[in-house]
């Protein structure tokens, strides 16, 4: 086989495989039923966002519980 033909047949691969990308991508962008895994991760966020607000306003007592904490592990 000459190298023009196999370059020819690589390139005509390249671009199938690239057609078959797109259209997977087109049809994922419009597929609706990956809203709720959105909504999903927006509440993760939201509950995320608590939980580092609660840890700032009570960082004086988790500190006393780790220690606490460390110090009864080590004394075993």
């Amino acid at each position: 086989m000459k190298l023009s033909k196999k370059i020819e047949n690589a390139a005509l691969l390249v671009m199938v495989k690239l057609h078959v990308r797109i259209s997977e991508l087109c049809r994922t962008l419009t597929d609706q039923r990956g809203q709720g895994t959105t909504e999903y991760a927006i509440l993760v966020g939201v509950l995320v966002v608590i939980a580092i607000i609660a840890v700032v306003a009570f960082r004086g007592k988790l500190e006393e519980l780790w220690t606490s904490i460390t110090s009864g592990i080590n004394s075993l």
